[in-house]
């Protein structure tokens, strides 16, 4: 599983103008579901997200997670973090998980991330959303499971 991680002062998602989810201080998790994934690669991911320490302690260093400072996430799914741009302009995404794969992915990963006592909100999974944050740092992470395999 891929995810690109950011630090928020707040964050909300929409969809056809309604807000679905939102939340404060804490993390936008834009999440990706790989060909071959399993739930292994959403636990894994989830507890490493939970453990990041990029947020501020009281010296100004990052030095604190998410549950260490009482964030809340929004978890919002982006088949285009498996885009290959490898070929032309036009990117290919042939590496993200099946539709279906993916969907249960993404609802697993949330679901683990929130056994780890973090507040979740969610995006709807294949709709066209329009995601509003501001990034506090600016503070933005890249993980990808394969990388711990």
């Amino acid at each position: 599983m891929r995810a690109l991680i950011q630090r928020v002062s707040k964050a909300r998602v929409c969809v056809d103008g309604d807000s679905v989810g939102q939340i404060g201080a804490g993390l936008l998790i834009l999440v990706c579901a790989m060909r071959g994934d399993d739930e292994g690669e959403a636990v894994q991911l989830a507890s490493r997200v939970a453990k990041l320490r990029i947020f501020r302690d009281d010296a100004g260093k990052m030095n604190r997670s998410i549950r260490d400072m009482g964030g809340a996430a929004l978890v919002v799914s982006q088949f285009t973090l498996a885009a290959d741009t490898r070929r032309g302009n036009r990117p290919g995404f042939s590496e993200a998980a099946a539709p279906d794969e993916g969907k249960r992915l993404y609802e697993y990963f949330a679901d683990q991330l929130q056994s780890h006592g973090i507040p979740v909100e969610r995006g709807v999974f294949g709709a066209d959303m329009a995601v509003e944050l501001t990034n506090s740092g600016p503070v933005t992470i890249w993980m990808d499971s394969a990388d711990r395999r």
